[in-house]
């Protein structure tokens, strides 16, 4: 890329660290493409592995941050934390020539802050309805798309699959605990019922609506009904091993289950569909990662030359077709080799297109809080301690009282 590739002497070259991890795949495909553009700039590479919990990476990276050092060069950025991190990440329009233009807006918006590109995208995830092609084509329904929709269709087939016999069987399963999973899964019940974002983009508290209410009320409906009570505790991979053990009609889940869904030891191997959430409109929460630059960096137009490479169509490509990783520049859902590899990505396009982003931008540093203060709110109503008008108002409260005079 254009930055960097006239830097290649003995002199000049310098080693950038990048954090590629903490493991597995992303190790490998995140490793082959910094390693290639190394090849071409003459710098060297160091990888640091980071923690697997985001959490605990966060925390690592505010404390590197308040040292201000430059051990990291390149950060993977999560989606919900330009906001948090805003202070101490460059400002990469300098560098991207207008690249961020051929990606997806949703994200590209999400990761700006105050008119600054704190990361650019690397690639993405936005929730999904995962459904048994079989069952609905059996009992002769449609793909929901309404909630009320998906609803009634849990229940007719719940109640004829354990008619036969099937007593484990249940109409849905998605993320209920009480952790950010559920932050993604209420907002997107709340905002595809028209009850906003909790936050909207200029940092006034919208939750306390009717349509929010009403949009818990209803998940709360599920648990006990179309879905188990266990699922107040289900994060990601617990929905997962109900849904790809035949046990579930409807799973709400991440890209990333696809490719576990069709292994051959998958009981539901070649009996998945991949749809839009219901809603009106369908709202997905937006998920991914990103590639940021130290603003501690010593060598920083450097490494915003390997970030620039690392996001571009090129990589995203390689990565898609090798790893399934979910690309962030629409362009790439119409490339037929993709489809080819990961026949599911042709429908995702219109999901990033149309995703939600979490309010990390207008809530900055307190978006943490304000995540936890949602999520505690959603489980009360759904374990039947409060209803969703009571939920909706204490939550106003309490989120006046993180932000006091500004976010």
């Amino acid at each position: 890329m254009g930055l960097a590739l006239g830097l290649g002497t003995a002199a000049q070259a310098v080693e950038v660290t990048i954090t590629c991890g903490p493991s597995g795949s992303d190790v490998e495909f995140c490793l082959k493409h910094a390693q290639a553009w190394a090849t071409k700039t003459g710098h060297t590479i160091k990888n640091f592995s980071p923690p697997t919990s985001p959490t605990e990476k966060l925390a690592l990276y505010r404390q590197l941050f308040a040292a201000k050092s430059g051990d990291i060069d390149v950060l993977q950025i999560d989606t919900a934390w330009p906001g948090i991190l805003k202070d101490h990440l460059q400002d990469l329009k300098p560098f991207s020539k207008g690249l961020e233009n051929q990606h997806f807006p949703a994200i590209v918006t999400n990761n700006t802050v105050g008119g600054r590109l704190l990361a650019m995208p690397w690639y993405t995830d936005a929730g999904l309805l995962y459904y048994r092609k079989d069952l609905l084509a059996k009992y002769k329904l449609p793909v929901p798309t309404t909630w009320e929709e998906l609803t009634a269709a849990a229940q007719k087939v719940q109640a004829g699959e354990r008619a036969k016999g099937d007593n484990d069987f249940h109409g849905f399963v998605f993320q209920a605990k009480a952790y950010e999973g559920l932050t993604c899964n209420a907002l997107e019940w709340v905002s595809g019922s028209g009850g906003g974002t909790v936050v909207d983009a200029q940092g006034q508290i919208t939750i306390n609506n009717a349509q929010a209410a009403q949009a818990l009320n209803r998940a709360a409906r599920w648990i006990g009904t179309i879905s188990p009570v266990g699922v107040l505790n289900y994060e990601e991979e617990e929905a997962r091993g109900v849904f790809q053990n035949a046990n579930a009609l409807f799973m709400r889940n991440w890209p990333y289950a696809w490719s576990l869904l069709q292994k051959d030891d998958s009981l539901v191997k070649g009996k998945v569909g991949i749809a839009k959430l219901p809603g009106t409109p369908s709202a997905a929460t937006l998920g991914g990662w990103h590639l940021g630059v130290s603003k501690y960096s010593k060598n920083a137009a450097i490494a915003a030359d390997l970030v620039m490479y690392m996001t571009s169509a090129q990589v995203q490509k390689a990565r898609a077709m090798g790893g399934s990783f979910n690309p962030t520049l629409p362009a790439l859902y119409q490339d037929k080799d993709i489809i080819t590899a990961n026949d599911f990505m042709s429908s995702l396009a219109d999901v990033f297109a149309n995703s939600v982003a979490r309010p990390t931008t207008a809530t900055g540093l307190k978006y943490p809080q304000v995540s936890q203060s949602f999520y505690n709110a959603a489980h009360e109503v759904m374990s039947q301690r409060a209803t969703g008008e009571e939920a909706v108002k204490k939550l106003e409260s309490r989120l006046k009282q993180i932000r006091r005079k500004h976010w």
